[in-house]
């Protein structure tokens, strides 16, 4: 069972941090084998984006070979990491793209400490229009 004292470790958050960081720079720059490693190679990963169900590793590893690599760059506006214990964590984020100014995508990620390390088991893209100003 998890309690306060085990929330948000600073060494596990700060692992975290850099393992998310790793995989935003290879979203953006379109690095697949990165984008792969970082998810865990097995048929129970899911990845439900914002034009696909995608509902195992090798589902995700064919999407990620056969998407365009252009318009991939986005401008985080929010992001929450939060660790529970040391083997897991979860990552939100609100981003904007260049060219939908009324729109927003929200991004959130399961995070797992494998034998290998860190990995998303889980993953959830979508995006919501802003209501007219």
């Amino acid at each position: 069972m998890i309690d306060d004292t085990q929330l948000n470790l600073p060494d596990v958050l700060a692992e975290v941090e850099v393992a998310f960081e790793r995989y935003e720079r290879a979203l953006v720059g379109n690095d697949v084998a990165v984008l792969d490693e970082l998810f865990w190679n097995h048929p129970m990963t899911l990845r439900f984006g914002a034009t696909e169900n995608l509902w195992s590793y090798g589902e995700i590893a064919e999407f990620r070979a056969s998407r365009p690599s252009q318009g991939l760059q986005r401008r985080i506006v929010k992001k929450v990491i939060q660790t529970f214990g040391r083997d897991f964590a979860t990552a939100s984020v609100q981003f904007e793209r260049e060219g939908r100014p009324n729109w927003v995508g929200r991004q959130q990620q399961t995070w797992v400490r494998t034998a290998a390390g860190w990995r998303v088991v889980a993953a959830h893209v979508s995006f919501m229009g802003l209501p007219a100003s």
